[in-house]
């Protein structure tokens, strides 16, 4: 019998992945490609939709090479961040600042909405009350109301926008329907157990009822649950991709919940299991994921979502707006930066300060920051303040530019993480959620020191909270959401590289 394969593609901040799983769960191959984010002025971040199909292409190509009869591979999936994506009638991309560009995606990071985020909460509407009480500007109500306020033009030739997730399952198979996960999520999309749809008069409130216009094509009247089967490739994408027609493609997951319902389902058998686990999924930002049987209402807090990444349970989803970006730009801006020789930063800093711990006769790096303290909210706050004009702050700096003044930098940044993931776990019990695991996957856990500074932090709040160093299947983690569908649909949402 020939081998059945599935595609995951993972649209990330900076690059494309695809991965080759064949039907067993092994990962034959991965293949990232490097995408551009535009930033031509400050908070706002921009990319191209059709740079990224074009990434998305030629990483499926580069991954399935070696596969001749194309027809094995049965499913493809998606998982991409939560930006937002402008199209025409002709579904070419319309520019989302001012100028002659090809940027038509205002990023998930992307902070211009600020006024209309604040206005939005001022209304105090019902919505709110189920993404922490109030919209993020990082989230697509804001965005919408920002580009009607400020590109007229774009809005009045605007014929869809989309989520990322979604224009790329479009892309696939030239059939409109949208994801559950990301209209519940960043939508402002209403869903639970007996009802779920779009809210007019929340609309009408914010200045934004024209879209509810035939039946709200312009931001979505198919709504699929994640995984389910939204088609089948078309012939142009199939041409694109070097796919067969024949492949199934599945209703997107946003990327980080793509990485929450790993956490969370890995070595599950029931329900009940999902309970009590705090998924980390640290990339850029980092994301905070638990599930819960009942809706349970946190300040600051998004969420809950019913059936927006696990079926049947409400979701709640803290974050932090700059964890991966925030290291980067520490490491970036110092000095010592350029003495790196090692390919990986992180190893050459841990390194560093190891043998500082032994030089100053200290059992751990961590004892070596009590002079030093990071306050980690650069590019606001998400949760629990829920506050996006937080930002941040280095307190005991001194004149020292070497390595070992970075290293320094580098440990007390990792703390202020850490201890910003403590402050949302303690607003999470508060409101009665039970967390008593913590799982971690992304480019951060790849850091032994990310990981016990965690065990530091977390592992005294209960006694019962296990902070794993490794989890099963959580050291290297694909988010490629390999939604593997075959006749029946059957779903296939995360392939892990166990460790």
């Amino acid at each position: 019998m020939a081998d059945i394969y599935y595609v995951g593609v993972d649209v990330g901040t900076s690059n494309v992945r695809a991965a080759l799983v064949r039907h067993t769960g092994a990962v034959v191959g991965i293949h990232s490609v490097p995408i551009t984010v535009s930033n031509p002025k400050p908070d706002y971040y921009e990319q191209d939709s059709n740079e990224i199909w074009q990434a998305v292409c030629q990483s499926v190509k580069a991954v399935t090479c070696d596969i001749e009869e194309k027809s094995q591979i049965q499913g493809l999936g998606f998982t991409a961040t939560c930006s937002l994506v402008v199209l025409d009638k002709d579904l070419e991309p319309i520019a989302v600042s001012p100028g002659k560009n090809n940027f038509n995606i205002v990023m998930w990071m992307d902070h211009r909405a600020k006024q209309e985020a604040e206005f939005i909460n001022s209304q105090d509407h019902n919505v709110l009350k189920y993404v922490g009480g109030k919209v993020s500007l990082e989230m697509q109500t804001p965005k919408l109301l920002w580009l009607k306020k400020h590109m007229k033009n774009t809005w009045a030739m605007a014929a869809h926008f989309l989520d990322l997730p979604d224009f790329l399952t479009l892309k696939s198979t030239g059939q409109f329907s949208r994801s559950l996960c990301s209209l519940v999520c960043k939508w402002t999309y209403m869903c639970d157990e007996q009802t779920q749809g779009w809210d007019y008069n929340f609309f009408k409130a914010i200045g934004l009822e024209d879209l509810a216009d035939d039946d709200w094509n312009k931001i979505g009247k198919v709504v699929l649950a994640p995984g389910t089967q939204c088609g089948k490739l078309s012939a142009a994408a199939a041409l694109e991709s070097g796919l067969s027609e024949s492949t199934h493609v599945a209703t997107s997951i946003i990327d980080a919940h793509a990485g929450g319902l790993a956490l969370l389902a890995a070595d599950a058998t029931s329900k009940k299991n999902l309970i009590g686990r705090l998924g980390l999924i640290c990339g850029t930002s980092t994301c905070h994921m638990c599930v819960s049987v009942d809706p349970i209402f946190v300040p600051g807090v998004w969420g809950p979502y019913y059936s927006a990444m696990i079926p049947g349970c409400w979701l709640t989803e803290g974050g932090q707006s700059s964890t991966g970006s925030l290291i980067d730009h520490i490491i970036k801006s110092h000095p010592a930066a350029k003495e790196c020789t090692d390919k990986n930063v992180y190893k050459w800093l841990e390194g560093i300060l190891e043998e500082m711990a032994d030089m100053n006769f200290v059992s751990s790096p961590t004892y070596l920051t009590k002079d030093l303290h990071v306050y980690p909210d650069f590019h606001g706050n998400r949760s629990p303040l829920a506050d996006p004009s937080m930002m941040g702050m280095v307190c005991g700096l001194t004149l020292d530019s070497s390595s070992k003044s970075l290293a320094l930098l580098y440990v007390a940044t990792l703390q202020a993480l850490v201890y910003g993931t403590r402050q949302i776990i303690e607003q999470l019990t508060t409101s009665g959620h039970n967390i008593t695991c913590v799982l971690l996957c992304g480019g951060l856990s790849k850091s032994p020191l990310f990981i016990s500074t965690h065990v530091d932090a977390l592992g005294t709040m209960t006694k019962n909270m296990q902070c794993l160093k490794r989890c099963k299947l959580t050291r290297r983690s694909i988010k490629t959401s390999c939604m593997c569908l075959n006749t029946l649909c059957k779903v296939v949402v995360m392939m892990m590289i166990r460790a």
